[in-house]
């Protein structure tokens, strides 16, 4: 797996997925929110087992912290790896919410 991977988008204003499909693998890696009001619960992180491992759960997390920045949002962390994602990198609390 090359850090070529291109994490996609797709949603509305209530809930959405960042996602990349992973070579031989029947699901794609996804990461799954829901809106409330200024906060996107992270509510789902999904890699496949082909591919885990590789840090790809990780690019999800991190496609989704970008659009926070830049649509100034805040990431309820719902999900056990967002969470953990968060506790790993303190310095991302106040895209917290």
């Amino acid at each position: 797996m090359s850090d070529r991977i291109e994490i996609q988008h797709e949603g509305n204003e209530t809930k959405g997925r960042y996602f990349t499909s992973v070579g031989g693998a029947a699901r794609e890696a996804e990461l799954t929110w829901r809106a409330e009001g200024n906060v996107r619960h992270a509510t789902h992180t999904f890699v496949p087992t082909e591919a885990r491992g590789k840090g790809l759960a990780a690019k999800l997390v991190k496609a989704m912290i970008e659009d926070a920045k830049e649509q100034d949002f805040r990431i309820a962390p719902d999900c056990s790896y967002v969470e953990g994602y968060f506790r790993r990198h303190p310095e991302l609390s106040d895209l917290r919410a």
